[in-house]
């Protein structure tokens, strides 16, 4: 897994906290919303970040990652 993370703050519909791609190089981007508070997007950043490491992008299934993103810290 490679450590390089981009973070952009971008105004996104107010129901989206963050979204994170995983790029062709390996590398990914996390999109944090810029409509969020500074503790929000502080949050959310902390939650992609679990994704990352969690290695959730080889899971195809985006229910059961955020069940699993949910229940285990």
């Amino acid at each position: 897994m490679t450590s390089d993370v981009r973070v952009f703050i971008i105004n996104m519909d107010t129901k989206v906290r963050e979204q994170i791609t995983e790029n062709a190089d390996g590398s990914y981007s996390i999109f944090l919303n810029a409509k969020l508070t500074q503790e929000q997007q502080i949050d959310s950043y902390i939650h992609a970040i679990k994704h990352i490491l969690r290695q959730d992008f080889e899971n195809h299934s985006a229910d059961r990652i955020e069940y699993y993103a949910h229940k285990v810290s």
